[in-house]
């Protein structure tokens, strides 16, 4: 079997995840409303969120079906000049299970007849101190418009986890929770969107899978306690038993994001990088190996104080 062939099996479905900044990058709640978004919630929210629903309402010709005109590289860029006209100097990247061609136009739904799902996390971490954002909650309500809006998702088939006492909390167990629903109910030809918004975090690295000695990992809201949720999780969870035939797309707006889904392509919209890119640091033969079991997300030493000190700059 080819490299690809090997990929097609152990990743079934088309995952493509946008996300805000390097691995080695914190990105930022900043103040959203000089990006012009239409009627946003409030005034704080995450700089890559606000920066790619920015290129996305800018380009929508009004049909649900039809998310943009531009191309992958075309929207990654207008995120970019986006993020530094507001002088953030955070490179958006996109990562994908397959090659993507990256001047085709940009795909979020797949059959139009297909159902759409969604999962959608914000916490603000509220009494957290250091380490409380005020941007999350207004992330999710504001791709909650848009996908209803324009893009014709239904609120029945979208789960809200938020740390908003009205909401599901997004603790470790409902995260986890959430992904594994969306990954039953998901059926070929169904289109799935995932977006996070809130810490990110790097533990070192459990197995020996990644290059620099890190994992890349996501802070629940009880993180001090149940842990954080490490990048081979999230490939356990919700990237391998996603269902062949769906197309998931998910925006990581966190810090050290880069990576976090462990895919194998990459494209840096840098200026530098001229289409995607094979990712060199993907290990197949531990996405091989991996059983259906969930391994536990141990916090390394020191973790608690590396979210509150290296992560998310509150501007």
């Amino acid at each position: 079997m080819s490299y690809q062939d090997n990929i097609d099996a152990e990743i079934p479905a088309e995952v493509r995840m946008l996300s805000g900044c390097h691995d080695t990058q914190t990105s930022a709640d900043a103040n959203i409303t000089t990006f012009e978004l239409p009627d946003p919630a409030g005034r704080r929210g995450g700089a890559c969120t606000a920066a790619l629903l920015q290129v996305l309402y800018n380009d929508n010709d009004g049909d649900p079906q039809d998310c943009s005109d531009q191309s992958w590289v075309e929207v990654l860029r207008a995120m970019r000049n986006n993020l530094a006209a507001e002088g953030f100097t955070q490179v958006p990247q996109l990562s994908s299970s397959r090659m993507i061609e990256i001047n085709d136009p940009m795909q979020i739904v797949n059959n139009p007849q297909g159902t759409k799902r969604a999962v959608l996390i914000g916490i603000n971490y509220v009494g957290h101190d250091p380490g409380e954002l005020s941007g999350c909650h207004n992330d999710v309500a504001n791709i909650s418009k848009y996908l209803k809006g324009c893009l014709g998702f239904e609120q029945d088939n979208m789960m809200v986890l938020m740390d908003d006492h009205r909401h599901e909390e997004p603790t470790y167990r409902n995260i986890m929770r959430a992904f594994d629903w969306i990954v039953s109910e998901s059926q070929p030809g169904d289109t799935v969107w995932i977006h996070y918004s809130g810490h990110g975090g790097r533990l070192e690295d459990q197995d020996g899978d990644e290059e620099d000695g890190y994992d890349e990992t996501l802070c629940p809201i009880d993180f001090q306690t149940a842990g954080q949720i490490r990048d081979d999780d999230l490939l356990k969870h919700l990237v391998k038993p996603m269902k062949k035939g769906v197309l998931m797309t998910c925006l990581m707006d966190c810090c050290h994001s880069g990576t976090v889904l462990d895919l194998p392509y990459n494209f840096i919209a840098d200026g530098e990088h001229a289409g995607m890119e094979r990712n060199e640091n993907f290990d197949l033969g531990n996405v091989m190996g991996m059983l259906g079991a969930v391994a536990g997300a141990a916090m390394a030493s020191g973790a608690v104080g590396e979210i509150a000190d290296e992560c998310c700059v509150i501007l």
